[in-house]
Parts: C-alpha cells; structure tokens; sequence
C-alpha cells in the first residue's frame, strides 16, 4: 500500500500526521500538488508538482494509485474515482468514503454546485478542528493497522 495526498487542499496539521506515519510505518506517502509543497527530508515520502490545471493532480493520482493504497482527499469526485480503482479514500476529516456513501456524496456535492450557480451563497466547510483532527489520525491508524496484519 502507499498513501498519496491531494496535497493543494491538504491541512497542514493532515499532512504533518501523514508523515509521522509514514516514518513509523515505512509506508510511503506521496504528496501532488501544482505548486510547491515543502516536504521533510525522508525515504519515505515524496512530492510530485504537476501542472496547473483544472483536476491535473486529481488525474495524476488516479494514474498512478493501485488498487489498495490510500488517498486522502476532501475532492469528492476524486474519492469516487478512487473507489472505482479499488482504492481507499479518506478525508482530511476523517472520514472514509467507500461504495456505499459515495454516490449520496457527489449527489450533495452537485446539488450544492448548483445552488451556488445560481447565486445562493451556500458557505463553505468549518474549520478543522481537534475533533476532526482525532478522527482522521484514529481512522489512518485503523487503516494502517489492517494494512500491516493483511501482510
């Protein structure tokens, strides 16, 4: 398994777990991003910039990804196309997206691009805090720990 990040959107306190886990676990974590991210030094994780571009790093992860590894991501139509590689999708909130809840995802997801065309203003997402926090490190764990007795 390797985890790879949609690193444009990725909170840093999200990323700074992913490397903590990358260096305990020796799984390696893959950063794309379309402009610079700065990444410790480490065997175990990379940085791919790719070019600007409407879905170019979202398009670069799918490419590359196998069926099984990770990727954190809040882009929900990346997550699907994620599930349908035979992948797993988490959130930056913690919240793994799987089979069963990710159509009703992109159906919101849709449903609330197009209030915003129309001119509502729908708000956007609160800001993480210590509870999402939690949960993502409590659920990369879990995923983590299956990944390691799986093998």
């Amino acid at each position: 398994m390797k985890i790879w990040v949609d690193a444009d959107a990725c909170p840093v306190v999200i990323k700074d777990i992913l490397y903590r886990a990358a260096e305990r676990t020796e799984i390696q974590v893959t950063l794309v991003a379309n402009q610079a991210v700065n990444v410790p030094r480490s065997r175990h994780i990379n940085f791919i910039r790719v070019a600007s571009g409407f879905d170019v790093a979202d398009n670069e992860i799918v490419n590359r990804m196998n069926a099984g590894d990770l990727v954190v991501t809040a882009d929900i139509p990346l997550a699907s196309d994620v599930i349908e590689k035979g992948g797993l999708a988490l959130s930056p909130r913690g919240e793994l997206y799987t089979a069963n809840n990710i159509k009703s995802r992109l159906n919101m997801r849709d449903f609330m691009e197009t209030l915003r065309s129309s001119g509502i203003d729908t708000g956007g997402p609160p800001a993480l805090n210590q509870g999402d926090r939690k949960a993502f490190a409590d659920h990369l764990d879990k995923i983590l720990v299956k990944h390691a007795k799986d093998n």
